[in-house]
């Protein structure tokens, strides 16, 4: 259906608002790990919504042509953490000394590590890793992928997403706690509280949350209670210096792209998290908006669309981008599956990309704000993955084994490798395979998925039993789904 104008401009500003949270606490949280200013963030959160734009509109107009909001995906963010990490070390600037290690290796001797260095880098893997998954989804091979990942290696990614930021919630919160608990009390009250007694509660609770936390610290300024420097006083400098339309750093702001092996690896495992979860939405969303299930040809062509929107972020700056779940729900609430809205709001991003004002103004939300922002919004990642782990039967110990030991291992590898395990590596691999090796071993979303993969599909459990297909679609035997099966219809 097309709604009348007026109706659909309102409608896809809904959709708008509803991603915006979300898709703006992705710059806030790379961009000082990597030494940007305020005025680089900027770009960094204009850049984000312009590669949201253009990546919704090529998925609702020739991908899967579903009313769906294309935003920065969170399956990403341990990789490009390893890589902020590996490129910043401590995020300050500094002269480099010979590398010792293969992940080093992609700084030269002696080059000073500027502010948002990483980001050429993060476009190089970006870039590589969305033509494999142009390749997956145009060739039709999503159903195999679907079957080799189960629930039970899902879910544990999808965990540690969340709890492998752990480093990102307490220490961000305490640069002021006041405000930082005001923030986590008001979206748990938006959003659980006040959600039944007014749509506008339920559509947007976390960016109520941060509009009257922001205003409160905006007082607390007025008031002299957090003076010039405080973290939790709104810092509106770069809104000023900020040019109302971008001109000149729309393409490629932080330079050419850069590729390193290591770190495409690492962001492979984001893809493949990725796929699953836009596999998910794409069924979701047809349902909710009245269409069915989605045919095979329309889950090609998303997921192939999905990897030109990611190759197209890492030309214009931003980060890999997926399909949003709670944009999905949105539909679900409005009871709106017009392709047409989503078109619409696709513009609204596209121009809100471009307008550099609107990146300065988000990037002035005090830091303390930010911090609540994590420490509600990682917990509910982590949870999001333990509801998808319960989808296999949890009553099987092989489940339990593989998928536990993948969780604990996502853990614990990654901490090896940060305390002295990039040294034995490199001392054990030739070469630049030293380099692969300490990029996966670094992030634990990917250790998860290797183990969780090789186990799943090595220690033998039905196609019930690992939750590729619900009880009672199950033939009555209790033998394997024939190879013949779709993993759409799976």
């Amino acid at each position: 259906d097309v709604p009348p104008p007026g109706k659909s401009i309102t409608l896809a500003m809904q959709h708008v608002l509803t991603m915006c949270g979300s898709t703006v606490a992705v710059p806030l949280l790379l961009g000082p790990p990597m030494g940007m200013s305020t005025s680089q963030i900027a770009v960094l959160i204009s850049s984000v919504m312009l590669c949201s734009g253009v990546a919704t509109l090529i998925q609702s107009t020739v991908g899967s042509r579903l009313p769906i909001i294309q935003g920065v995906s969170f399956s990403f963010l341990a990789a490009f953490f390893m890589i902020i990490t590996t490129v910043h070390g401590d995020g300050s600037s500094q002269q480099l000394a010979e590398p010792e290690s293969g992940a080093a290796s992609v700084m030269t001797t002696g080059e000073e590590v500027t502010a948002g260095a990483a980001m050429p880098y993060i476009a190089g893997a970006v870039i590589v890793g969305a033509i494999l998954e142009i390749i997956i989804g145009f060739s039709g091979a999503m159903g195999l992928i679907r079957r080799v990942l189960s629930p039970v290696v899902v879910g544990p990614v999808i965990m540690l997403i969340g709890l492998a930021l752990y480093q990102a919630g307490a220490p961000v919160a305490a640069s002021h706690w006041p405000i930082s608990i005001l923030t986590v009390f008001l979206i748990a009250l938006f959003s659980f509280v006040m959600a039944s007694k007014g749509l506008i509660f339920r559509l947007f609770p976390m960016l109520l949350a941060i509009v009257v936390s922001v205003a409160a610290c905006g007082l607390g300024a007025m008031l002299g209670w957090f003076e010039t420097g405080h973290p939790a006083r709104p810092n509106l400098e770069a809104f000023a210096n900020s040019p109302w339309v971008r001109t000149t750093d729309v393409v490629m702001p932080w330079g050419l792209p850069r590729f390193e092996l290591g770190f495409i690896v690492a962001v492979a495992a984001g893809y493949l998290a990725s796929m699953i979860e836009s596999f998910g939405d794409y069924h979701a969303c047809k349902e909710m908006a009245g269409g069915g299930d989605p045919t095979p040809s329309e889950i090609s062509r998303g997921i192939g669309c999905e990897g030109i929107g990611c190759a197209l972020t890492g030309v214009l700056g931003g980060f890999s981008s997926t399909s949003y779940s709670e944009n999905v729900g949105l539909i679900g609430l409005t009871k709106v599956g017009s392709r047409r809205v989503v078109q619409i709001a696709a513009v609204i991003l596209i121009v809100l990309g471009l307008f550099g004002k609107f990146g300065a103004l988000a990037a002035a939300i005090p830091k303390p704000v930010v911090g609540g922002l994590y420490c509600a919004l990682f917990g509910l990642i982590s949870a999001v993955g333990i509801r998808q782990f319960a989808r296999c039967d949890l009553n099987s110990d092989r489940n339990l084994f593989v998928g536990g030991f993948s969780l604990f291992m996502g853990l614990s590898v990654p901490y090896y490798f940060q305390n002295g395990g990039a040294e034995a590596v490199t001392a054990t691999f030739p070469s630049g395979l030293d380099a692969v090796v300490n990029s996966i071993g670094q992030t634990g979303m990917a250790v998860a998925a290797i183990l969780g993969i090789a186990l799943d599909n090595f220690i033998p459990g039905t196609m019930v039993e690992r939750g590729l297909v619900a009880p009672d679609e199950a033939a009555p035997t209790s033998q394997p789904v024939p190879e013949s099966m779709s993993g759409e219809s799976a």
